[in-house]
């Protein structure tokens, strides 16, 4: 299957849980705070109290200053692919060895935080941890949140232990999610470069598309009570790209990534839009093996901000079937069309 690659003891806390997400903000003007993290843009680390000053000294609201953070962090530190591919062979590697992995993460603690204040250069840990500490130096209730994440290109493999951290933010009582590792750009996995291309859509990002490839290790970390996904639920869970941040709060349905279905099944995908997002354009791109077709769907309304997609699947066979709102890449999913004799 060829998808794309997208980044990539019990604490009780009292959270308080609303629907928390970006348009709670919309009666708040973000352009100074954008202004200020674009001004102070190629900073260096060596004075985080003076960044912190400069990015939010002039700003009214814990909403503007968290935003000039978020979005300077976004926008220069850079994520390093080769730091990361040598964690992930050295935890492969001593994953057997209880106290060979400890002394491994106690070593490889040090060098991340060096290598983000030398080099403004880390992984998801150092994004977090940057966030977290720039946001507690303006008063700003910050937190890392550890845990698992799923990408385009993942193996199973690499979710027998938490691979990722993002941060949660207390913003006029309420919390909210957002992943600046994943919304700093792009890394192209064949020569290492990472190139920014921020994406807003991971700032106060939605709880239940959030949930789709983000597993925290403390369940209250989900931002949400109800029906709250068990880890195979995650592990199965079909494939949501960064753009969707872009279009979604939710993706309803399907809730697998593989389906088996009989011959003319009628393909249902539900999502929920944000608000304002008015779609032009929905397309399927149909990858059987051996050949690739982009169609428009047999049918498909939006209601209520509700986008209702529906396919007829009429050969049996095994299809990847993509997902895309006005030209942009938001889900994938397999389905095998099989005759209902077959095991």
């Amino acid at each position: 299957m060829k998808f794309r690659y997208f980044f990539s003891g019990i604490l009780f806390v009292f959270v308080l849980i609303g629907q928390a997400q970006a348009w709670d903000f919309n009666h708040v003007s973000f352009k100074k705070a954008d202004s200020l993290a674009m001004a102070n843009r190629g900073a260096s680390l060596d004075d985080l109290p003076e960044l912190v000053y400069n990015l939010t000294n002039s700003l009214e609201t814990d909403a503007e200053r968290f935003r000039a953070i978020y979005l300077w962090v976004c926008t220069n530190v850079k994520n390093d692919y080769g730091l990361y591919a040598k964690n992930k062979r050295k935890r492969k590697r001593y994953q057997d060895d209880s106290l060979k992995l400890e002394a491994w993460n106690e070593k490889f603690k040090k060098r991340i935080f060096k290598t983000l204040l030398k080099r403004k250069r880390t992984i998801c840990t150092g994004y977090a941890y940057m966030v977290k500490t720039l946001s507690q130096l303006v008063n700003i209730d910050c937190k890392i949140i550890n845990g698992f994440a799923k990408t385009s290109s993942g193996n199973p493999e690499d979710l027998r232990y938490p691979n990722h951290s993002w941060n949660a933010v207390k913003l006029d009582g309420k919390w909210y999610l957002s992943d600046p590792t994943w919304a700093s750009g792009v890394q192209n996995l064949d020569n290492g470069r990472f190139k920014f291309d921020y994406n807003n859509g991971l700032f106060l990002a939605p709880p239940r598309l959030f949930a789709i490839n983000h597993f925290p290790l403390e369940a209250e970390w989900f931002l949400f009570n109800d029906a709250q996904p068990t880890f195979t639920d995650f592990l199965e869970a079909p494939i949501v790209y960064n753009e969707a941040y872009k279009l979604l709060t939710e993706h309803k349905t399907p809730q697998k990534l593989y389906n088996e279905v009989p011959r003319n099944y009628t393909m249902n995908l539900e999502c929920l839009l944000k608000p304002n997002i008015n779609p032009k354009k929905i397309s399927l791109d149909i990858d059987d093996g051996v050949s690739n077709k982009t169609v428009v769907p047999d049918n498909y309304i939006i209601k209520n901000q509700i986008l209702y997609v529906k396919h007829n699947l009429t050969k049996y066979g095994f299809y990847d079937i993509h997902l895309s709102i006005d030209d942009q890449l938001v889900a994938s999913y397999v389905y095998k069309v099989k005759r209902f004799s077959e095991n």
